[in-house]
């Protein structure tokens, strides 16, 4: 069978000399750095991309994508929402009253988010209930759905008395001015896994409208919802037709997602620097070789081999340890991360309390460029070395032969 001359020579250099034995352990132990760097980086990244969806799926999921309003926080309710809105997701925008307010129980007083709804089939939060139903917040009936640890943290439950405060809308009694108040049943309680079951409180929108002091047919805004919370990004910076203004969930929880990016690059950061060590013995192996190979490269020289081919040879030997480690790290690491809590619990490590698991998501074009970005480092760490090789002078190496 045909081979380049230089691939040829090259892959016989990476197996090398039985007797050879030195070289052999440091091109090995090359290819097995660029192996475990690439294959913790696609764990950790794995890792960390599971994490940053469950907080998309659990924040994002119940609190709306981006609420669409006008200028002085109040407008005015109609059937439909305006078209520009309409276009700018598939999924409905629908009515929202929203504020900061008070809640107060027989054993405890706090503050939260609270949130006027209209109660329809579909609605995200329904998703999370873990008691009652979306259909229970009906008008009128004054009654609230709590996060399960605002719910614990005030010592209520189903069927309990609360009262809600919003201090942003007051009124004149005989006693001078109070905030605007009102006692609401617990008639849910949802659960989404995030520090949002703390803070927020779900409620009728016409019984959040009353609450608020606003005038009749009068909300907040529209809340839209995208297939990705983070396609905000796309609509945040275009303008809005006069009277009209944005915002989004990143005013209340993107320093959170920031946080977790962050994290996200640094590990990627720290791990792509094992590759890069790896990459770096990779220069050593070649050079230890070239020192080595030199009469036989004369040799080659003197039976009419180029320049460039001779580069080529130390060029395939030394890629060959980046392509195969980089590949089977890849593969590994792909393994890795989709056995990784069942090899966690086999071993009896509990990284929750509570019986949870590792999220994990695996992203094909991520793996694939970091694959291709170890290739590269080590085709990279390949130049000086065999540059250094096709600069052998037959005459001077085959001197003293």
């Amino acid at each position: 069978m045909y081979h380049p001359i230089s691939l040829f020579i090259g892959l016989r250099y990476l197996r090398g000399r039985s007797g050879d034995r030195f070289s052999r352990f440091v091109s090995y132990m090359s290819t097995a750095g660029i192996t475990i760097g690439v294959m913790a980086l696609v764990t950790v990244l794995s890792v960390m991309n599971g994490f940053e969806a469950q907080l998309k799926e659990r924040i994002l999921g119940v609190l709306p994508h981006a609420v669409i309003s006008q200028q002085d926080g109040k407008t005015p309710l109609t059937e439909t929402a305006p078209a520009f809105i309409q276009q700018m997701s598939a999924i409905k925008p629908e009515p929202i009253v929203r504020g900061e307010a008070v809640i107060q129980s027989a054993a405890q007083l706090t503050a939260g988010y609270l949130i006027g709804i209209e109660p329809k089939q579909g609605d995200p939060i329904s998703n999370h209930l873990i008691a009652g139903r979306l259909s229970y917040l009906q008008a009128g009936e004054y009654r609230v759905f709590l996060g399960h640890s605002l719910a614990r943290s005030l010592k209520v439950s189903m069927g309990d008395k609360v009262r809600l405060m919003v201090t942003n809308a007051t009124q004149f009694t005989p006693f001078g001015r109070i905030p605007s108040q009102r006692n609401f049943t617990v008639a849910g309680i949802f659960n989404t896994g995030s520090d949002v079951d703390g803070q927020l409180m779900i409620v009728n929108m016409t019984d959040a409208a009353k609450l608020m002091r606003f005038p009749q047919d009068t909300v907040s805004g529209w809340r839209v919802f995208f297939s990705d919370p983070f396609m905000v990004t796309d609509f945040a910076d275009k303008p809005m037709p006069e009277g009209w203004q944005w915002s989004d969930w990143r005013a209340q929880r993107g320093e959170l997602f920031q946080a977790v990016k962050m994290e996200k690059n640094m590990m990627g950061l720290m791990l792509g620097l094992i590759v890069g060590v790896a990459a770096f013995n990779i220069i050593s192996a070649l050079i230890m070789v070239v020192m080595e190979k030199q009469s036989e490269v004369a040799i080659l020289k003197t039976q009419g081999m180029t320049q460039p081919q001779v580069m080529a040879i130390f060029m395939v030997q030394g890629a060959s340890s980046g392509v195969i480690g980089a590949i089977v790290g890849g593969a590994v690491g792909v393994a890795l991360s989709l056995n990784l809590n069942a090899i966690l619990e086999s071993a009896g490590v509990a990284l929750f309390s509570f019986g949870g698991h590792l999220p994990i998501e695996i992203d094909s074009f991520q793996i694939l460029l970091v694959v291709v970005l170890a290739i590269a480092l080590s085709l990279a760490a390949t130049v000086y070395p065999s540059y250094r090789a096709s600069s052998v002078k037959p005459a001077e190496a085959l001197r003293y032969e």
